[in-house]
């Protein structure tokens, strides 16, 4: 019916699936596995074959029934028929449903919307015919399905995985037809332009990836890992994290991808890469599916220590619960749309029964899965089944399925369980998630225990809550993991970022000379005040030790010393000159300049002590006047007495003429002229460019001490101490 044009020269897989369950049972193997691929082929022969062993009595350990999403089929045929029998929940209104297999895939997806569609278009063409030939005459024309006036399917809910639901909303946004998603969370929906009738009842995966962000963050995990597949959930999740962590100053340190259909090599190179990883936190967007295989590679090496972040499509999936996994999974993190306790679906659920009727498919389907047998039901006929069609989906009100999608917009109520229901102009309700830990009970059972939660409607300082004491880590460790890929840098050491790694991997480097550091992780030093150094560790700065020669010194003392000797042996000649001054060796030695020698030598002995101590404004410009003046002076009587002494040896009438002529006063006018030039240019220094204090600003490393070694001038610079 759905092919009417098709033909093939090759027999259909039904054949081969008879075939191969007939061989398998002719060698006696009455207990097998099974594997197929994620596509049409695999899937439809899979089913065949299945089938085909099962009436051959051959036991196929293989699972394809997804138990999580039968309990959200379940809950929603509970919620239709609450609504249906409590009128005070919307008063006139009787609801009615089809479900489809999606089998969450793109294909079949739209075949099963296109299913939905042909049935629907069927049903109104039988009602058409059944008007034309009389048989409703007597019918009330409120019982006909008005609400398939404007066309066949008012709305359709659905899908739980981004990538199908893209594909259906697509195609039923240019007829305004509401697709009510409850489980697509990919950001790409939030597209308006694209997808006008999509709305859903959980946020977007926008609001997640900034709670994931916030949390990594909060625990300082700014080294981790991603894990996605290639569908859309996974690609624009990961893209957000990856973006926005960035941002908060963390580093990616690697993107997994997992296949479609993974074979065990790719399975092993992913596992070897988190093995080989450093980073210790791994963020992971997939499905259980998607993620089992994985874990049983993981789990078969014992790899441990990892601290998962989960986003809600896995986080509270009990197929990854069992005993197998607990060693790598406990203490799994993770984001999860809140929970409520719904009344009376425990024993709506208990009370699930196989029957013959149609729209019990899924059922049956999920007791043959449970059991492991296969029903055959007998004598109930057709009967059950044409009644059950005859209401399947009836409305008394008539509307269009815009009407139905502008109604739905508009939506803002509270429920029984105190919870705010509305759209917002992207079609999404508000951001709340709660916190889930991974947590061992008493039995050694994984239990998803509550730890916080988020709310992205709030302040930014008050969206996460989270209870840090109650949360069990990775390995059942009371600790929070550390995940880096470079340990943070001591106080007195820098980060050197590493070439061609992201930022969070460097090497610590020590502070160079004068600078200093007082944090852990530094990326720079500072650098000290001035006549500031700092300690050896270079984790803060003090202040320089003056050094200087002082009094106290070895070198200051011998230096007094030998000033006092020379001062002392200084004065007992000018003594000894004085007492026998009147004596013709002393008077031959012409008294008055010997004693004005004697007092230059006390001055130039005398000036040294001017630098012994601290230097001072004074005591630079006093060192260098006084030492000149007198060291001068010193000179000018040597020049005098060695000139007398010339002409008192030469005996010969020009020297005795000249001896006369060089007398007492020539000779002090000549001292005076040879010292008025230097007190001449001492005076013109003093006045123009004096001496002043000058502290060394090269740090010495072995000492860490400020030496004041110059007086230092604009003119020129006087070395006065030099210290090794």
């Amino acid at each position: 019916q759905q092919y009417p044009s098709f033909f093939r020269t090759i027999p259909s897989d039904q054949f081969q699936a008879d075939a191969l369950a007939k061989l398998v049972k002719h060698f006696g193997w009455t207990w097998i596995g099974a594997v197929r691929s994620d596509s049409d082929y695999g899937n439809n022969g899979m089913a065949s074959f299945l089938h085909a062993a099962r009436k051959e009595g051959i036991c196929v350990e293989y699972s394809d029934f997804d138990h999580r999403a039968f309990r959200w089929m379940m809950t929603m045929v509970f919620a239709v028929e609450e609504i249906n029998r409590n009128t005070s929940l919307l008063p006139g209104v009787k609801l009615g449903y089809r479900i489809m297999d999606s089998c969450d895939h793109v294909h079949t997806s739209l075949r099963a919307l296109m299913s939905l569609v042909s049935h629907s278009k069927a049903w109104m063409g039988e009602l058409k015919q059944m008007v034309k030939t009389e048989k409703i005459l007597d019918m009330p024309k409120e019982t006909l399905p008005s609400c398939l006036v404007d066309y066949p399917v008012p709305a359709v809910i659905g899908l739980a995985s981004s990538t199908p639901a893209r594909a259906v909303a697509h195609t039923l946004g240019p007829f305004n037809i509401p697709l009510v998603s409850f489980f697509a969370t990919c950001t790409c929906l939030t597209n308006k332009d694209s997808y006008p009738s999509f709305l859903r009842t959980v946020p977007s995966d926008l609001f997640q990836v900034r709670g994931l962000v916030q949390l990594v963050t909060f625990l300082n995990w700014l080294w981790v890992g991603t894990i996605g597949t290639t569908d859309d959930y996974s690609q624009y999740g990961i893209q957000a994290f990856s973006s926005q962590f960035k941002k908060q100053g963390g580093c990616v340190a690697f993107h997994l991808i997992i296949p479609k259909s993974p074979s065990v090599t790719e399975l092993q190179d992913i596992a070897n890469k988190l093995q080989s990883s450093t980073a210790q936190v791994v963020v992971v967007f997939a499905t259980e599916g998607q993620l089992l295989d994985l874990f049983l590679e993981l789990a078969e090496r014992n790899v441990t220590g990892i601290q998962w972040v989960a986003s809600e499509a896995w986080v509270t999936a009990s197929l990854l619960t069992s005993p197998h996994f607990h060693p790598i999974l406990e203490g799994t993190l993770g984001f999860s749309f809140p929970g409520v306790m719904i009344p009376d679906l425990e024993e709506f659920l208990l009370n699930v029964r196989p029957s013959p009727k149609p729209g019990h498919e899924f059922v049956n389907m999920f007791w043959e899965e449970l059991f492991g047998c296969t029903l055959e039901f007998r004598g109930e006929g057709s009967k059950e089944r044409e009644a059950d069609t005859s209401d399947s989906a009836g409305h008394s009100n008539s509307f269009t399925s815009s009407q139905l999608l502008q109604h739905l917009k508009k939506v803002n109520f509270t429920n029984q369980f105190e919870e705010k229901v509305y759209f917002d102009s992207n079609g999404e309700p508000v951001p709340l998630y709660d916190i889930i830990n991974w947590q061992k009970d008493s039995k050694g059972k994984i239990r998803f225990v509550k730890v916080g939660s988020y709310d992205g409607s709030a302040l930014f300082r008050q969206q996460l809550q989270i209870d840090h004491s109650t949360i069990v880590w990775t390995e059942g460790q009371s600790q929070v993991p550390i995940s880096q890929c470079s340990a943070p840098c001591l106080p007195g050491t820098r980060q050197a970022r590493r070439l061609g790694e992201p930022h969070c991997c460097f090497d610590c480097l020590p502070c160079a000379d004068g600078e200093f550091s007082n944090q852990t992780g530094s990326t720079e030093c500072t650098k000290c005040p001035e006549y500031h150094w700092p300690d050896k560790e270079k984790v803060k700065c003090v202040a320089g030790i003056e050094e200087f020669l002082s009094f106290h010194d070895a070198m200051g003392i011998i230096l007094v010393a030998l000033t006092l000797l020379g001062v002392v042996l200084t004065t007992i000649v000018t003594v000894v000159f004085h007492r026998f001054r009147t004596t013709p060796i002393v008077k031959a030695n012409n008294s008055e300049i010997s004693f004005l020698l004697l007092l230059s030598l006390k001055l130039c002995f005398l000036c040294s002590l001017v630098f012994i101590g601290q230097p001072s404004v004074w005591t630079c410009r006093l060192r260098q006047a006084t030492f000149a003046i007198s060291f001068v002076l010193c000179l000018s009587c040597l020049l005098v007495k060695t000139i007398v002494v010339l002409l008192a040896f030469r005996a010969n009438e020009h020297a005795s003429r000249a001896l006369k002529l060089f007398g007492p006063c020539q000779q002090r006018s000549l001292i005076i002229c040879t010292i008025a030039p230097q007190v001449c240019l001492c005076a013109s220094w003093l006045l123009g460019a004096p001496s002043f204090p000058f502290k060394n600003p090269n740090y010495q490393a072995s000492t860490g001490k400020v030496r004041i070694t110059v007086c230092k001038s604009d003119i020129f610079d006087t070395i006065l101490l030099v210290v090794p």
